[in-house]
């Protein structure tokens, strides 16, 4: 360990390591690069988008041990990186993520940012509903898409919308964006939707 000294030191030994140990990457990641590497910049509070130039920084004592420990949990617990830093990237915005939610991956994000274009005309779209939402990023990542528009995002778990109402807050979306626990439709205010988006959970068929 005395000879990892940089940024780039880190995320390479890191991505050894986690190919060691074959890791799983899919969970906002896709390669064991990818995932030390926001591992490390996660833990360094820099930007995921860091420049270049910046990599061969040496880290200090208290970053290495920082580093490091966030790097062993990943490989000896075998939690994604998105529950060990509680953070995920979806649609190009930051959410909070822990256990009580899936880490946000959907190609949603794709269909969001062409605002579901060309089944869609924006311009007419003043109402949205998620259905089970989760983390709410699908919902929230609507509401940057449709500024005019209203979102109703819905899930049965009372941890997830417990996730959902953090992501509400930090996102400042207390008006634009509305909360409900229900079994799908059953507890839905009476209103027609323009947009109903939904990427529930994936279960086994024997489920």
């Amino acid at each position: 360990m005395q000879t990892l000294e940089t940024i780039r030191d880190y995320i390479r030994w890191g991505a050894s390591q986690f190919t060691e140990a074959k890791l799983f990457h899919g969970h906002g990641t896709a390669t064991a690069i990818d995932d030390a590497a926001a591992l490390v910049l996660h833990s360094l509070h820099l930007p995921y988008d860091l420049a270049e130039c910046y990599f061969s920084s040496r880290l200090t004592n208290a970053e290495r041990e920082k580093v490091t420990e966030l790097i062993n949990r990943r490989v000896t617990e075998r939690i994604p990186s998105a529950y060990l830093m509680n953070e995920a990237v979806f649609a190009g915005l930051k959410f909070y993520v822990d256990q009580r939610v899936l880490v946000p991956r959907s190609p949603f994000a794709e269909l969001i940012r062409d605002e579901f274009s060309p089944w869609v005309n924006p311009e007419e779209v003043r109402n949205i509903l998620d259905l089970c939402t989760g983390s709410a990023c699908i919902a929230i990542a609507c509401a940057y898409a449709f500024p005019d528009a209203h979102v109703d995002a819905v899930d049965l778990s009372e941890d997830a919308l417990e996730v959902a109402k953090i992501n509400q807050t930090e996102h400042k979306l207390t008006k634009q964006l509305s909360l409900y626990q229900s079994d799908l439709f059953t507890s839905l205010p009476e209103k027609k939707y323009d947009l109903i988006v939904s990427n529930p959970p994936y279960v086994a068929i024997s489920e």
